[in-house]
This record gives structure tokens, sequence and C-alpha cells, in this order.
């Protein structure tokens, strides 16, 4: 559900998904003033004491979430390897490559069905998941995002879609995995496990959860690379919308823990010395060195700053490349593929598959070459030898369909996991020819493109870092071959290619340098690796947006930016706010709240009361004129019809007063046309949705002047507010007063966080329909509030910095005239309001 009206569709195939927005606005019973109302100083620390041991716990668990999906990775990996290694050089001397293919296609198709059907028990767990939590911590809630069963979905279905060859990456839903660790932990509760839960409301709110989540988006960063830091900044950069000073440092522990937790592990498992901490991450880019009898070797000169720059551009012109035909697939199977029966999808996966192993088993056998093993390896010191480098590299060459003494260097490439291939393009000298590398990238760019969005986990950093890494090879070996530029370091130009096209496609700038220099471990790297960025990303957005803005696009989500542009200050709030408002009285009668509630799907109402003594209303020509804010004639019609419906909707309340109230007043034939309606208005013969105070009923003399009368402002109350209450029989008679309504604490009306109770599941037949509720109590009486002619800066600003859902507008003599949500504030609605602005001058 959304908070506001959806005002466009984003594309006439594509129509914009309903989001419900995070619940930040203060209440008169917000958790924090309730707890430190009651608290002393000691209690105070010990409870933000709680919040560090929090985020430890939560750093410690995105560890071992990560520790379980390297392990099995590793496991089925080297299964599936060693199977096909020995079938392939078996059978190439007795002439049956045939069955070491459908051996292959076997593991393969087998694993990525498992991922498969962990996206079809949880279709939120599907994609790297990056795209839906930076929409969470920008204030979006998207439905089922931090469950409990996402992220057992999440690692399960990654380790196979890695396992199953895939060209994917497992990092990628690291950072997913971490979000819902950080959401769920501090809950104390669960819905997928309803017996777990303890009496422990203090954190269960939309503010404390997503604080946690971006300590556990950090923690997934900062496990995948080794890199806390980074981590850090990732949160900061892509995620979070609101950020404190405090906050920083919790994400921070966070991500150390999260790092340290797994680095003692997997350095304990793999080299049996616990305690050693040798692997920071699940991706190690390994040491980069030249050999000590080298003296013309440098890791980079000044005079490689230029292709450095070059090669940004490339990589930004290749990553727009990327996103585009990556959006093109996405609207074509959000055409054809989605609305059809859920197999279609695991087909679409399975097919995927097919197509990869096919390649992959053809190209090594037709298009790799059979190279000599480096005379390094034999005891030559003259380049950097293969035992220079990490045992990974040493073991990673492969022999396929070659003989004695040589290796395939295409099948170097695809027939490993994708981590020893970047070790071997960063850290192996003049081992893979210019046409390997071209062919290497061109099916891995194609390929990969093609498998980013389909119905399995799947992570895009690693794909792009390879993808990338073979095109910077490719530059250095043309550099050395053609141009005679020896003392070109081969691994520099790699991690540089990689980080361009990387930076290409995600369009991260700050925390991406930060990470690849944490998983290089080499600070001389920042220069080159932050210039690179910079032109790749500055080149892309030339063209297009991010992978990852993109796919927040085609979902229709309300993403705000960081800021608005200059042109947009010629809008007023009064330019881009809703006028046609959903309201409620202070004291409310049942009828009037259910009819709101199931008619609208608005997350908050004004409650206001008409200003009676104050009225200056009067037809003028097509406008109805009220304090000098203008409504035109259609205006007046939407909202005439939204009463209309909602009065027709009073007829399903269980209460046979009400229906028999309803059928006195509302015929059941069809609608009037819009001027016939608007003429019954002024003809005395419409009656309006009854909220009314307990004392009025309605009355068919009303003019348009009291049909439409100014509104005093005097506070937001939430849907989910008005659902409890109703849930929880909070009402009084008109025989009684307001003071024996019963009350509830904040515990109480927050008990069944985060899944409020449904209006249209409500059993209301107990209720009677008039009986009145009194808002009063529950209500935020001190919103943030604006001027119909404050700049939309200022409007935007206030939004993002304060975390609001929704922002009345009021004028000058307290009357509320409109509300803006987020959907008024988005980069797409503002441009259209500005055209409109433009074509009115």
């Amino acid at each position: 559900t959304i908070l506001g009206e959806t005002h466009e569709e984003e594309d006439e195939i594509l129509p914009r998904k309903d989001y419900e927005s995070l619940d930040y606005d203060r209440c008169i019973n917000d958790p924090y003033l309730e707890i430190l109302e009651s608290m002393d100083n000691k209690k105070a620390q010990r409870y933000e004491a709680v919040k560090w041991v929090l985020v430890f716990a939560i750093g410690v668990c995105t560890g071992l979430v990560g520790l379980f999906v390297d392990f099995f990775v590793r496991l089925f990996t080297q299964l599936k390897f060693q199977v096909v290694q020995s079938s392939v050089e078996e059978c190439t001397e007795k002439g049956c490559l045939a069955l070491s293919l459908l051996e292959l296609l076997g593991f393969n198709l087998t694993f990525v069905f498992l991922a498969s059907l962990m996206v079809l028990i949880q279709p939120v767990a599907a994609g790297s998941g990056i795209p839906e939590i930076k929409c969470y911590l920008n204030g979006v809630k998207v439905p089922g995002v931090v469950r409990l069963r996402t992220v057992v979905c999440k690692a399960a279905g990654v380790l196979f879609s890695v396992a199953g060859g895939l060209f994917v990456g497992k990092e990628g839903p690291m950072i997913h995995s971490g979000a819902v660790v950080g959401a769920g932990l501090p809950q104390f509760q669960s819905i997928s496990l309803r017996k777990i839960q303890f009496n422990f409301p203090h954190f269960r709110s939309d503010r404390d959860k997503r604080d946690f989540v971006s300590a556990g988006a950090a923690a997934g960063v900062a496990a995948a690379f080794g890199a806390p830091i980074g981590g850090t900044l990732f949160s900061l950069e892509e995620g979070s919308s609101f950020w404190n000073q405090g906050l920083t440092w919790k994400v921070l522990f966070c991500s150390m823990a999260a790092t340290f937790t797994l680095n003692f592990f997997r350095s304990g498992i793999q080299f049996g010395s616990w305690g050693s901490f040798q692997l920071p991450g699940l991706l190690n880019f390994g040491e980069f060195k030249c050999s000590e009898s080298d003296k013309k070797c440098h890791l980079w000169t000044a005079v490689d700053l230029g292709f450095f720059i070059l090669m940004g551009i490339v990589g930004g012109l290749l990553g727009a490349t990327f996103n585009c035909l990556n959006k093109r697939l996405a609207k074509y199977r959000m055409r054809n593929v989605h609305p059809k029966p859920k197999l279609v999808r695991v087909l679409e996966s399975l097919l995927v598959s097919l197509t990869t192993t096919v390649m992959v088993f053809v190209a090594s056998m037709v298009l790799g070459e059979c190279r000599q093993m480096s005379p390094s390896r034999h005891g030559g010191n003259d380049t950097l030898s293969l035992q220079d480098v990490s045992e990974d590299v040493n073991a990673s060459i492969k022999t396929f369909f070659c003989p004695n003494e040589t290796y395939n260097d295409m099948a170097t490439l695809f027939f490993n996991p994708q981590e020893s291939a970047i070790l071997q393009l960063f850290h192996q000298d003049g081992t893979f020819s210019p046409v390997t590398l071209s062919l290497f990238f061109l099916l891995y760019f194609l390929l990969s493109c093609w498998t980013y969005g389909i119905s399995v986990p799947s992570g895009l950093f690693v794909p792009s870092l390879l993808c990338g890494a073979a095109f910077g090879r490719l530059v250095a070996n043309l550099l050395k071959s053609y141009i005679g530029l020896d003392h070109i370091y081969s691994g520099t130009f790699a991690l540089i290619g990689a980080a361009a096209f990387l930076g290409g496609v995600v369009r991260m700038t700050i925390s991406l340098t930060v990470i690849l220099i944490e998983s290089t471990n080499e600070i001389s790297y920042g220069l080159p690796i932050m210039i690179t960025l910079m032109v790749a990303k500055w080149t892309g957005d030339f063209f297009n947006k991010g992978i990852y803005d993109i796919h927040v696009n085609l979902r229709g989500v309300p993403l705000l930016e960081w800021e608005t542009g200059v042109e947009m200050d010629k809008l007023r709030a009064s330019d881009i706010m809703e006028p046609n408002l959903t309201y409620v009285y202070p004291h409310t009668r049942i009828q009037s709240l259910v009819s709101i509630l199931r008619t609208t799907v608005h997350h908050a109402f004004p409650v206001v009361t008409e200003n009676r003594g104050n009225e200056r209303e009067f037809m003028k020509g097509n406008q109805l004129i009220s304090n000098n804010i203008k409504f035109k004639k259609s205006s007046i019609l939407t909202r005439a019809g939204e009463q209309r419906k909602r009065s027709q909707s009073m007829k399903s309340y269980p209460s046979s007063e009400l229906r028999n109230m309803c059928d006195e007043h509302i015929a059941t034939e069809e609608p009037p046309e819009k001027e016939d309606m608007l003429q019954q208005m002024l003809e005395r013969r419409y009656t309006p949705y009854p909220s009314l105070y307990p004392d009025q009923s309605p009355s068919e003399e009303w003019t348009m002047e009291e049909r439409f009368r100014p509104l005093t402002f005097h506070g937001l109350i939430l849907r989910s507010q008005l659902v409890t209450l109703l849930d929880r029989g909070v009402c009084y008679s008109e025989s009684q007063s307001s003071a024996s309504q019963p009350r509830l604490s904040h515990a109480e009306m927050s008990e069944d966080y985060p899944r409020y109770p449904d209006i249209h599941d409500l059993d209301l037949t107990l209720l009677n329909p008039r009986m009145i509720v009194d808002v009063t109590p529950y209500m935020n009486p001190s919103p943030f509030t604006v001027s119909p002619n404050t700049h939309v800066s200022q409007v935007f600003n206030l939004f993002r910095t304060m975390g609001l859902r929704h922002l009345p507008v009021v004028n000058a003599v307290g009357e509320v005239v409109g509300i803006i949500t987020r959907h008024n504030l988005t980069h797409e609605f503002l441009q259209a309001r500005l055209r409109q602005h433009y074509q009115t001058i």
C-alpha cells in the first residue's frame, strides 16, 4: 500500500507498484519519549549499551552467514570440478567429451533448479537484494524484504547459483543477508517462527530497525570484501537517507565484528591456524608486488594515469551499455515472463544455465590456446613467478584438451571459481593471449548481463570485477606488445580495468574506492582507483543511471535522491501537494472510520475541524476559492467522487442499522456523469461521507460552501493506529463523555508491530457504527508542516533530513490545504510538475 495517490505511471507497460513507507513520524506515544521519561541516567546508559551488544551480535551473525555460504560454495564447486576434470582428462583420450558435457550439465542444472526453488518460496530473495535494501534504507518498506524466510532462501539460493556455474557472485546477496540479520535479531521475535518471542519491545520501531539494517548491510559488505571501512561508507553512500554521528560508530563496530568473525573461522578452517587472521573476506585480491629481481617493474607510474583515465572512459561506456541491455531485458521479463506461471521463471533460469554451460565448455575446447608453462615456474626469476602468488593461483591452472607441459588459458578462466579467475588475471604475468582475453570478455559480458535479473539469488560485484579484469589485462597486453611499454605491471591494469567496469555499472565512488583499497591492502592504489571510478561514473551518468537505480525505477519505488535540481526552486509546495484530502475529525463515528479505511490506501490522515468562524468560500466561474487556495472544477468533482465511493462502501459494514441508513440516502443505480454529479451538489441532493461531530448528522440542505469548508489542522493520525483502535474496541457512546473511552498504552498500540491487522480482516460485528472514537490521545499533535509558498528544495530537505512520511501543507490561518508524500517528491513527479509550470507561464 502507498501513502499518497499514484499520480502517473512509470511506463505504459510497467505500472507503478505500491509500496508502504516506513513510519518515522514522531507521535505522541513515541517509544523514545515513553522510555526516556521513565529512565534515569544509569538506565539510559544500560539502554545504550544494549545497542552496542546488539550491533556486535549482528556483525558476528553476518560473518557466520558468510562462512556458511562460502563453505558450501567451495564444497559443491570443488566436487563438481573434480568430477568434470577427471572426466575431461579421461575422455580427451577416448573421444567421449560429450559425456563430460552431460555430466557438467547435470551438476549445473540441478544446482540452478534448487536455486530457483528458493525464489519460488520467497520471491523477494531473487537478485542481489541491493536495490531492495537501498529502498528500505531510503524509507520505503518493500514487503518481505527483511524476513527470516528471506535470508534462509537467499543464503541457500546463492550458494546453489554460484555452484551451478552461473555468472553471478555471492558478495551482493551478503549485503541483503546482513540487512535481514540486522532487522530481525534486535526484535527478539519472528513472524516465521512464532514461538520465538521475548518480552523486549524497546527496539520494535521503524526508526530503530532502520539503524540496525544500516549496520547489517555494512557488515555484509565487510564480510564479502574484508573491508569494514568500505562497508560503513557503502551504507552511508548507497543506503541510508538519515544518518547521525552515533550511528556511524555503531555501523563501523558492526562491520569490524563481521570481518573478524569471518576471518577467524575461515583462517582456522583453511590453514588450521586459529587466531591467525589471514583471510579477511570472501573475496581476496592478494598482494600486488613486483619481483625483487625486476628493477624496471613498478606497480604504476605517473605516465600510467593517462591510460587509467582512458580506461575509466571506456569502462563508463561499457557499463552504460551493460545497464541499457539489462534494462531492456528486465522490461521484457516484466512484460512476458513475470505475468505467466512461476514455472516459466524456473524454465528461464534453466535455459540460462544450459546456454552458459554449453558455451563455456565449447569455448574452452575450441577457442582456448594451449600455452607453455611460464619459464619462471621452472626456476627462472626474470618475471613474476607463479610461486610468488597464492597457492590458489598455482592450483587453478587447467590443462584441459592440451598436451603435457602446456595448459589451456581459456579453461583456466572458465573452469575455476570466479575468485580464482580474478587472482589469475591479477597476479599471473603474460599467460593469456589477447584473443583469449577478448573472447572471454565478450562472453562474460553478454552472459552476465543476461543472467542478472533471472529468478535466482545473484550478485553483480564479482562478475563485473572479473569482466573488467579481463578488459584491463587486455589493455596491458596490447600496450606491451604494440607500444613497447615494458614497465607496465599487468596486475595493476587488471585491477584498474575491474574498477572501471564495476564503477560504470554500479556508479559508486567513495565506498567502492575504499573497498578496493582495503581488498588489495595497497594504499598507493588509492589515487588511480579514485580517478578511474570518478571518470567511469561521469561517463556512464551521461547515458543512463546505475544498475541498481534502474531496477529501483522499474519497480516504481518512490526513491528520493540526495537533493533536487536548482530549477526545481521554481516550484512551491502548493504546486506539488495533493489537494484532495482524506481527513478525520477529533471525534469520529466508527461508521466513518470504517468507510475511510476501506476506501483509501493512505497511511496517515489529517485530524481537522471545520473552520466555521472563518468561512470565505464562494464559487467564481469554474473555481472554488477558499483563503487564496484555488480548486478547479475537476478537483471538486474528484473530491465528490471519492466521497460518493466512501458512502457506498459503508453498505459493506456488518450492521443492519448502517445498511438501512445508507439505503435511505444512496441510490444503487450506476453513478452519474461528472457534470450531473456537480449539478446534484449544487442542487443540494448529494450526501457527503459522514465524518461528523457526535452532535451532527447529514443534512440534505448543505450547500457547496458547507461541503467544502476550510479545515483547521490539529494533527496526524496513522492508519495502523486507527485500525488498532477499532480492533480493540476503543470508543464511547453518544450518551457518554470522551473521558470514558479506554486508553491504550504504547506497548498495547505497538503489540502487533510490524504486521498490523488489515481493516478488511477485522470482525466489526460487535461494534455499534454509531459509537464514537476520540483520536486525540493517539494523534501526533505537532508534526512538521510547511506553508503553501515554501520552495520545493526546502520541502525536499526537510523531508529527507527528518525522515518524514507525510508533510501537511498549512496556510497562514492554520488550515490544511494539502499533503505531501514521497510520491510528490520523486524526480519523475517533480519533472512533470515543472513542465506544467512552464506551460502555464
